[in-house]
C-alpha cells in the first residue's frame, strides 16, 4: 500500500482530472498524422493508445502535452481548452521512452527539480523526495547519479519525478520499451499499481498489445491516424470492431480466412477453399441477417478456437501442417489450407509433425465475420 502521501491528493480529492479530444486533427504539410479525434478519458482511468509505428498515438499524446500544436478540434483538460497553453501551463507529467533524467544530478537531485522550479521550501521538498522514493523503491539511490543505475531503476526515477509533480494527468511515452522483458513485466505490474493507487488521469501509449490488455481501463486503438475501436481490454478483444484491430490484439493474432456465404441443400452454409460447411443452427442465423443472399466474408477465428481433428469430419477442412512451434507450456500449430494458413494454440502435449494431414475447424457461435471492402464487422451477435 502506498505510505505518507496524502499531499498528492488521491481518489475524489480533486487533482486528477478528465480529458477530451473533440474532432482534433494534425497534419504535417500534405500528410495527416491524426484525423477527426474524438474521445473523453474519465477522471482517474488508465486509458492506453495502442496501434503501430506511425498510427498517431504519439502525436495524440505530443498534442494534448503541447510539445504539438493542433491543426483542428479542441482538446480539454478537466473545464479548460489546452489549445493554446503552453506545456508547463497544463498541469500535466510525462514519463518518456528515454527516461529524460538530467545526468549531472543525482537522484535525489532529479527528484527535487520540479520542486524546487516551483520554489517550494526545503523541507517540504526533502519530505516529498523521501516519501516518493520509498514508493517507488529507490531510497537507496538518492545519492547515485542515473549513469551509476540499471534501465529499471532509471525508469523509477523518471516515474518518481513524474509523481512528485501532483499533476492533474500522467503521460506516458512507451515509457518501458527499453527494459528487457522479465524487467518490463515486472515494472508494468508496479506501474498498474501506482496508478490505481494514486488514482490520476493517466494515457499511455505504446504498441505493446500484452502492455495494453494488462494495464488498460479502456484501450483506444488506432491505425492510420484514425481511432479504430474504444472499449475496455476484454470487450476489444472478444468482439472486434474491424479486420485491423482483429489482427492486431492477441498473440498470435486472430486467424483471417476469405469465405464465402452461400447454401447447402436450402440452408446457410460457409464456403472456405473448396469446403463447404453446413452451418449450426445459430451460425445459421447470424449468416441469414448478412447483407444479401450470399458474398464474400472475412471469417475470424481465435487461435484459442481453433479445432484441430486428426480424422476427416463433417463441417472441417484439410490441411498440411506447414510449423510447429513449442513454447514449453503450449504448442502453436500452424496449418496451410490450400494457400490459407491458420494459426491454432493447444497443449505442450499434443502430437504433431510437420507434412502430417490434419483438419480445421471452428466453433461457429464464437467465430466473427468482416466485410472484405469496408474491413469492418459484419454481425453482432457475436
Amino acid at each position: 500500500m502506498i505510505r505518507n502521501l496524502s499531499w498528492i491528493g488521491g481518489r475524489g480529492e480533486g487533482r486528477s482530472a478528465p480529458v477530451s479530444f473533440e474532432q482534433v486533427g494534425k497534419r504535417f504539410g500534405v500528410v495527416t498524422a491524426v484525423d477527426d479525434l474524438n474521445l473523453d478519458v474519465a477522471n482517474g482511468e488508465m486509458l492506453v493508445l495502442l496501434g503501430p509505428s506511425g498510427c498517431g498515438k504519439t502525436t495524440s499524446l505530443r498534442m494534448l502535452a503541447g510539445l504539438e500544436s493542433i491543426s483542428e478540434g479542441t482538446i480539454r483538460i478537466g473545464d479548460t481548452v489546452v489549445n493554446t497553453l503552453p506545456p508547463r501551463a497544463r498541469d500535466i507529467a510525462m514519463v518518456f521512452q528515454s527516461y529524460a533524467l538530467y545526468s549531472h544530478l543525482t537522484v535525489y537531485e532529479n527528484l527535487a527539480y520540479p520542486l524546487r522550479v516551483r520554489k517550494l521550501a526545503k523541507t517540504e521538498i526533502d519530505r516529498r523526495v523521501r516519501d516518493v522514493a520509498d514508493v517507488v523503491q529507490i531510497g537507496e539511490l538518492l545519492g547515485r547519479k542515473p549513469r551509476e543505475l540499471s534501465g529499471g531503476q532509471r525508469q523509477r526515477v523518471a516515474l518518481g519525478r513524474a509523481i512528485i509533480r501532483r499533476p492533474a494527468v500522467f503521460l506516458m511515452d512507451e515509457p518501458l520499451s527499453n527494459l528487457d522483458a522479465k524487467l518490463r513485466q515486472h515494472t508494468r505490474g508496479e506501474l498498474k499499481r501506482f496508478q490505481r493507487e494514486l488514482a490520476t488521469t493517466t494515457i499511455y501509449v505504446t504498441h505493446d498489445q500484452a502492455e495494453a490488455m494488462t494495464l488498460a481501463d479502456r484501450v483506444a486503438i488506432m491505425d492510420g491516424g484514425v481511432l479504430q475501436q474504444v472499449g475496455p481490454p476484454r470487450e476489444v478483444y472478444a468482439k472486434p470492431a474491424s479486420v485491423f484491430v482483429a489482427g492486431f490484439l492477441g498473440s498470435p493474432p486472430m486467424n483471417l480466412l476469405n469465405a464465402r456465404v452461400t447454401s447447402m441443400t436450402g440452408a446457410p452454409a460457409i464456403e472456405i477453399g473448396s469446403v463447404t460447411i453446413p452451418a449450426s443452427e445459430g451460425f445459421a442465423a447470424r449468416l441469414a441477417t448478412l447483407p444479401g443472399e450470399q458474398g464474400e466474408v472475412i471469417l475470424g477465428v481465435r487461435p484459442e478456437e481453433v479445432i484441430i481433428r486428426r480424422e476427416p469430419e463433417p463441417g472441417c477442412v484439410p490441411g498440411e501442417v506447414f510449423v510447429v512451434e513449442d513454447l514449453g507450456n503450449e504448442r502453436l500449430i500452424t496449418l496451410d489450407l490450400g494457400g490459407q494458413f491458420v494459426v491454432a494454440r493447444v497443449p505442450a502435449d499434443y502430437p504433431a509433425e510437420m507434412g502430417e494431414r490434419l483438419w480445421f475447424g471452428f466453433d461457429a457461435e464464437r467465430a466473427h465475420l468482416f466485410d472484405p471492402l469496408s474491413q469492418r464487422r459484419l454481425d453482432e451477435a457475436s
